[in-house]
Parts: C-alpha cells; structure tokens; sequence
C-alpha cells in the first residue's frame, strides 16, 4: 500500500513525541512491505511565530494532499498567559477540524493491567474497562455564534438535524464491531439543543435492533465513568461535554501519555496524542510517547492494516511489561527512559518480530 502522511509536530513536546510516532510507522511500513511518504507542516504557536497563522493555508493543502495526518500537540504559555491575545494556538486545532470537516472524534479508554496501580481508582473498579468515547466535533457551543463585552457573553449551543444523524451513525457503526451497547450521552431535561439528540437517537435506534441503546444525562454520566466504568461500550455526545467526559475518560488509565485519538469526516483524517504540549517538558526528553505511538497504530487500522496495528499494540504492551517507560509511569527503582529510549525500544521491537 502506498501511504501519504502529513505531520504536524505542532508545539512543546509536539516535536519529540512526532518523531517517535514516525520512526514506529517507517519501522511498520518497511515490515509488510508499504511505502509512505511524510511532508511537514506547521501549526498551532509555531506557526503563529512563523507565519503569524495557526493554521496557514498551506499546512491545509499538505493535509488535503495527504491519506491521513500524523498530529501532535498545540498550546504554548505566552498565549495562555495572555487573554488580550486575539490569535491562540488553538484556533489553529478548532480550524483544523472545521476545513477537514472532522465531525467525529473516536477517543478509546482503555487500562493496561501492569499499570492499573497507576489510576486514582480501586483496581477492582478500573480492570477491565474498555470503552469508547465519540465526540462530536464540529457543531455545538465551539462553533456557535458568540457574543462578548464587559458585562454580557453568550455561546450559541446550536446543532441541526443532520449534524446529530450523521455522528450518530458514526456511534452506531463502532458498537456494532465492538459489545453492540450505545450510550448517548445529554442534558435533555434542561436544554432544547439536547432534546434534540434525544429525539433523533430515539428515530434511529431501531434501525440497530442488535445494539442495546440507553440514554444517559450528562452529569450521570460523569459519575458512572468513575464509579463503574466498566458499564460503558461506546459512549456519544455532544461537543462540549464530550470535551469535558474524554479528559475525565482519559485518567482511568493512570496517564494521559498513554491515550491516542482519531478524528474523521468528510476530508482527511487525524490521528493525535489526547495530551496536550506540555511546553513544561520541551526538551526534556522525558514525554511520553506511548500515546503517539498507538495513533499510528488507530491510522493503520483506519485502513483494514489490523495486522499492521496489532504490532504496534503488541510493542507498546511488550514495553510496559519490560518496564521501558518514561518517568511518570515507571516502577519504583526502574531504569529511566527517556521519550527517544522508548520509541527506540519499540522500533527494534517491531524490527524483529
């Protein structure tokens, strides 16, 4: 197969992280025999610096050009810091996503059984879990129309019928590969933009008589992923409470540098870390590049190259059990790894297997 990747290394640990990912993939396409070809990008504060744009249009045509893009991370502190700022690294992430027309974000979480000690939760709770969370990506208060002065702000929570249908079925699609139980996650007791994902989901679901469907409000939600997180297949909603449930989803498994993404629509996917740029980190050589690594595994598994994904998760399980792994979530007395030791170990892993 012949595979076109745009990389976009972004900002902070974005760089050092990218590479692993990279190395993992041209270690995996040399092995079953692909060729692919990477072009770099620009993004996020990086590319404000350079451009002035955190999403220039040419790093947009590379991502047309591509078959999937390999992303990092955006977000730098002189921008957080700065709320006079009118250009933000993140415009450049939420642009991404508005021109590629990546309306559904998959986020799975999962526990990795020789780091269950890692999660705030109780063993007997965490063991086991597997689910998948699906965001929708596009639509919603993000988007919506806003309105801001010194004494009033509002954000426009707005959704339309087809917007709702097609992350939907996107939901649907993934229970019915996986325990065929769907979640649809909202806060129709309260809000008419929810009401209406209830509506819709309740149309649909009987096209799916394989699928249990149950419904669940948002806050409800929050608490069964803490308290029985086991209770969840695949998990739907909106766009900000997706934001907020994902990053509470990703904790279960003891570090968010272990955690991957997709996102997918209309154009070009992208396969990202769930982590952010942690500029605390750059150059520190000591991110962890685990999460990078099973993006690529997500991308090859886009295209049916399961064979060529089930490597990859083979590696980075073969890893932790060896005990290769970045400082937060190495065993007491462990050697100390570093983000390129790692990538490295998982590279010559894939090489001789």
């Amino acid at each position: 197969m012949n595979l076109k990747i745009a990389v976009l290394p972004g900002d902070g640990i974005g760089p050092e992280i990218s590479r692993q990912g990279v190395d993992v993939m041209t270690a995996v396409c040399e092995k079953f025999g692909h060729n692919v070809e990477y072009r770099y990008a620009i993004c996020g504060a990086d590319a404000i610096d350079k451009v002035g744009d955190p999403f220039p249009e040419e790093t947009f045509d590379t991502c047309l050009w591509a078959d999937a893009v390999l992303f990092s991370a955006v977000g730098d502190p002189k921008f957080d810091n700065n709320p006079n700022a009118k250009v933000r690294p993140e415009q450049g992430l939420l642009a991404m996503r508005k021109k590629l027309g990546l309306f559904a974000n998959i986020r799975p979480v999962e526990t990795f059984k020789c780091l269950i000690h890692k999660s705030p939760l109780r063993p007997e709770l965490v063991e086991g879990a597997d689910f998948i969370c699906i965001r929708e990506l596009t639509g919603g208060m993000y988007f919506g129309e806003k309105y801001e002065d010194n004494d009033k702000a509002y954000d426009t929570n707005a959704y339309t019928r087809p917007e709702i249908e097609r992350i939907l079925r996107v939901a649907y699609s993934y229970a019915r590969r996986r325990r065929k139980h769907l979640t649809v996650v909202d806060k129709a007791n309260v809000l008419a933009s929810s009401r209406l994902w209830r509506k819709i989901a309740q149309e649909i679901a009987p096209e799916y008589p394989d699928v249990e469907t149950d419904y669940m409000y948002v806050d409800n939600a929050a608490m069964r992923m803490i308290q029985e997180p086991r209770f969840f297949d695949v998990m739907v909603t909106e766009n900000t409470f997706g934001d907020i449930l994902t990053d509470e989803g990703s904790v279960i498994s003891g570090s968010m540098g272990l955690l991957p993404s997709a996102s997918t629509g209309e154009k070009t996917p992208v396969f990202e870390p769930i982590h952010g740029s942690w500029p605390q980190a750059k150059g520190l050589n000591i991110a962890n590049p685990l999460a990078q690594v099973l993006s690529v595994a997500m991308l090859f598994e886009y295209f049916n190259l399961t064979e060529e994904g089930a490597l990859i998760r083979k590696a980075v399980n073969a890893s932790l059990d060896a005990n290769v792994r970045t400082p937060e979530i190495q065993v007491e007395g462990g050697e100390r790894y570093g983000t390129d030791a790692v990538g490295a170990w998982i590279v010559d892993y894939i090489k001789k297997a």
